[in-house]
């Protein structure tokens, strides 16, 4: 299957007050359609910078973005964003929140009566049908959330881009929510790529797990295959072998191998920051 997305050798550098501060440096990664993907790292190894150069909203200092084989350079529509916040207008329903995006997109390609079909449609997809006349604040953040991807999707994207979309809700609301990014990637087979903290979330809902080192200078670090059958149960997975061994590696990276990685750049740092009497030489072991 041919790349979709060309995320190629890409460095992200900001000006501040003290000097260039190099937030990404080398990422490259191609992205075939219909993959589930994953970043995930600590916090500050550059997952959202990542995710906004993909979006158009920043670009690149060095290296670039291929879409189609085309360069991206701005936000599109065949690039839509799902954020944390769910971003919902407060004095607008479910259903004109939505109609918002699809006008935008299809006011000429489409007639009222068709838009009102694919607006119900996408509402109908996240399960929001019974509640798409109310607003948000008559609704759960779940249910807001819900909004947001159908929102998202009304759009038709080539790539769906969700940066932690389900870091604000319970536990119980995540988990269903889960459950309905895979039964819309089954029947749609979007391209998602899709930043969480969650190694079990990660493993759950992704073709591929993409690991980012520490930052500054933030690169890829390891690209792990989930190849779990699909659908996928939690329930069942619980007790996989398989999954337990991908859960395992994902920890080893990020507890272990990047910790590792901290515990050194410290050690250097102290030792080069301390005096030496005899020496203006530092020798860094």
């Amino acid at each position: 299957m041919s790349t979709l997305l060309d995320i190629s050798n890409i460095d992200m550098v900001f000006p501040t007050p003290k000097g260039d501060f190099t937030a990404l440096k080398n990422v490259d990664l191609q992205i075939k359609k219909g993959e589930f993907i994953s970043l995930i790292g600590h916090s500050g190894c550059g997952k959202s910078t990542v995710l906004n150069v993909v979006a158009g909203l920043y670009q690149a200092t060095s290296g670039g973005v291929l879409l189609n084989n085309k360069e991206v350079n701005a936000p599109g529509p065949e690039r839509a964003v799902v954020f944390q916040n769910h971003s919902l207008l407060p004095w607008l329903t479910a259903y004109q929140n939505v109609e918002l995006a699809v006008k935008q997109i299809f006011n000429k390609k489409m007639s009222p009566a068709e838009m009102k079909e694919w607006i119900e449609h996408n509402l109908t997809l996240v399960h929001m049908e019974h509640a798409m006349h109310k607003r948000p604040d008559e609704i759960s953040g779940g249910m807001k959330q819900r909004v947001g991807i159908a929102r998202a999707l009304s759009m038709q994207p080539e790539i769906l881009l969700m940066d932690e979309p389900f870091g604000a809700l319970d536990a119980l609301t995540r988990a269903h929510m889960q459950d309905s990014l895979m039964e819309i990637q089954d029947e749609l087979n979007n391209t998602v790529i899709m930043i969480t903290h969650d190694v079990d979330e990660a493993v759950l809902l992704s073709d591929r797990i993409v690991m980012m080192t520490n930052g500054p200078s933030a690169t890829i670090g390891e690209i792990l295959d989930v190849n779990l059958p699909r659908p996928r149960d939690r329930i069942t997975l619980a007790q996989d072998d398989e999954y337990n061994r991908l859960r395992s590696s994902v920890l080893t990276f990020l507890y272990e191998k990047q910790r590792k990685v901290e515990t050194i750049s410290t050690k250097v740092t102290n030792k080069a920051e301390q005096p030496h009497k005899n020496s203006a030489k530092v020798d860094v072991a």
